[in-house]
């Protein structure tokens, strides 16, 4: 299986579950809650690791409390951190999830004290073991830095890049990927309501790149560098229990059908099919 170095950052996730979104200025009890390891990138490649894959994670760790959940989850599912860097002083990412039990929606209040992974501890890492790279779309300015170094020391090594958020200057980091995983929601924010339209958009921008978007209930689409348009539908479970998560694993179907030569078809089907899983039980551990 395939060496997988991912970018970005891992978050201590508070869930509490809810039997129904509550009212501004009103007070409800969580029929449930969960602490975890949380972060688009971290998340994607606990998938992969599970789908056999050798898992890297590159970001930063800080020595306090709150990062021992994560360090011991990444542990469990053999994600290597000799990539991070490590800090003395600081505040983990947290996110304080309300989980709504009725429809599986979350709403997210995110709190950061911690640099983002720079550029300089990017070029410390050895890419010639590595066989493919996927970066979280955020820290703009580094990332691309970082996209042009991987591009220049490794021109061969695919790089996929997650979009799921509006952040200024995102646009920078299209013409460097060859697969661009974006969110229904970066779609939404950029004015578009369909995700063909969106793609073909997006293909003015990226003319090298395969393009994916998810779109909740409705699948996820596809445009391949060579013009194909292609569409899967979703696979949603019997219960729906969780979303959260959901859209990190799809991602990380792709990549692992893309890392094992199937077709674009195939790959959109083995994403959604995951993220189906996903979408039928708390958490990530998907019994693959």
């Amino acid at each position: 299986m395939a060496r997988i170095l991912g970018i970005g950052i891992a978050t201590l996730d508070i869930i509490n579950t809810v039997d129904g979104y509550p009212t501004e200025d009103s007070e409800v009890r969580a029929t449930h809650q969960r602490i975890c390891r949380g972060g688009n990138v971290t998340n994607t490649l606990v998938v992969l690791s599970q789908l056999g894959h050798h898992c890297i994670w590159a970001g930063v760790l800080v020595d306090e409390p709150d990062a021992v959940l994560i360090r011991n989850d990444l542990a469990h599912h053999k994600i290597n951190i000799q990539a991070c860097r490590q800090l003395s002083h600081g505040k983990t990412p947290t996110s304080y999830i309300l989980l709504n039990q009725r429809n599986g929606s979350r709403s997210i209040v995110h709190y950061r004290d911690l640099p983002e992974y720079r550029f300089a501890d990017f070029c410390n890492v050895d890419l010639s073991g590595i066989d493919w790279l996927h970066f979280e779309g955020r820290n703009v300015d580094e990332t691309c830095r970082m996209l042009h170094h991987a591009r220049t020391y490794a021109p061969t090594l695919p790089r996929s890049i997650e979009i799921e958020k509006p952040r200024v200057g995102i646009e920078q980091l299209f013409p460097h990927a060859d697969l661009l995983l974006l969110s229904r929601h970066y779609a939404q924010a950029t004015g578009f309501t369909q995700p063909h339209e969106f793609l073909l958009h997006i293909r003015n921008r990226a003319p090298q790149a395969d393009l994916v978007c998810a779109w909740g209930d409705a699948g996820a689409y596809g445009l391949t560098r060579t013009g194909n348009v292609l569409h899967s539908p979703a696979f949603p479970p019997p219960t729906l229990i969780d979303t959260l998560g959901a859209g990190d694993t799809l991602n990380a179907g792709i990549i692992h059908a893309r890392i094992g030569g199937q077709n674009w078809g195939d790959a959109l089907h083995v994403g959604c099919k995951l993220a189906g899983k996903k979408c039928g039980m708390a958490g990530l551990e998907l019994q693959l």
